[in-house]
């Protein structure tokens, strides 16, 4: 099924809890092959729409295919085609690394032999060999969540749903997790990767949708997004910090807008879009005794994106996906791939 164009096709998607609409009409196109990032608060709804992607929730309106196969029509086609690997970890804390793999592979109808040879191939590839038969309570959070992980993978789904698969993870086992997502995707796969973390989404995802309040309110690469939003900034270190006020008053002068100036550091950013401009501006300073020692130009952050489209922090949280979305989310269950 892989060699179809899209991975998901998504229109209208609505899911609600009670009068609270939890996804209110999201449309998604994801290609194969690629990460798809969707970007979001807690509580913006990115969660209920992966769980109905992956069958676990009924939409409530609209209609998505995975692969060209209906998900409410045919969701024992689709489940065979997806992976889902949660927010927290769903394994057995009485067992093993190894016993749990053995058990999800068994309950995938593998033979004992072949459940096991799946184990301890997953456990290396998740650097999770040496702790394989140590009991889970032993594990740290980035250990479980890479064993979560590894579950999700042991059909060898072509779709792989992660939702914020790093939430909590210390800064050198988000690294890994984010080779791992690029290993999956070289060797075929096609991830959905929902995330709060903007650097994240603009390390990974080939296109990035920004999901709050339950709806889509932009969509595109992560410099197409960062172009929408703002201008270009230029970042100056002048030569000499004494002289950074007399560079401001030039740029005010000059250019008639407003840098922003950092006189301990002896720095100015400059909102600059027009390279023809910068050029000018280098040349001035130099003309009047104002060396720079250091520049660059700079695009808008991906926070400064969120910002602008939601009027609020990618950090901040709203009760969106609400109570009853996080009870019927977690009654389902974290992870699936039948």
């Amino acid at each position: 099924m892989t060699h179809q164009t899209w991975a998901i096709e998504a229109e209208g998607l609505v899911k609600l809890f009670g009068e609270q609409r939890a996804v209110d009409g999201v449309d998604l196109t994801v290609r194969t092959g690629t990460v798809y990032g969707v970007l979001g608060p807690n509580g913006a709804g990115k969660t209920t729409t992966i769980r109905m992607l992956a069958t676990l929730l009924r939409p409530d309106a609209g209609t998505a295919r995975v692969f060209g196969h209906d998900v409410a029509r045919e969701p024992h086609v689709v489940r065979q085609l997806v992976g889902v690997t949660g927010q927290y970890a769903s394994v057995d804390e009485t067992l093993s690394a190894t016993e749990n793999l053995v058990l999800f592979s068994r309950l995938h109808g593998l033979p004992r032999a072949t459940a096991r040879r799946t184990a301890v191939d997953l456990l290396e590839r998740f650097g999770l060999t040496e702790a394989a038969s140590k009991p889970l309570r032993s594990f740290s959070g980035g250990m479980r969540r890479r064993l979560d992980l590894a579950a999700s993978l042991i059909a060898q789904p072509p779709l792989i749903f992660l939702d914020e698969p790093t939430t909590g993870l210390d800064p050198r086992t988000r690294a890994q997790m984010w080779d791992t997502i690029r290993e999956l995707v070289a060797s075929g796969s096609t991830v959905l990767l929902t995330t709060q973390y903007l650097d994240e989404a603009d390390q990974l995802a080939d296109r990035i949708a920004v999901i709050d309040r339950g709806r889509v309110v932009a969509e595109g690469t992560a410099d197409e997004l960062k172009s929408a939003v703002g201008t270009q900034s230029l970042q100056l270190r002048l030569a000499d910090p004494g002289h950074v006020l007399a560079a401001a008053a030039t740029v005010r002068d000059r250019f008639r807008v407003e840098p922003t100036v950092s006189p301990e550091a002896g720095r100015l950013t400059v909102p600059l879009d027009d390279p023809g401009a910068v050029t000018d501006l280098l040349v001035l300073l130099r003309e009047r005794g104002l060396g720079v020692d250091e520049l660059s130009m700079q695009k808008p952050s991906l926070d400064e994106v969120f910002l602008t489209l939601t009027g609020h922090p990618a950090e901040a949280t709203d009760d969106a996906d609400g109570s009853a979305a996080q009870s019927a989310a977690d009654a389902a269950g974290t992870t699936v791939n039948a």
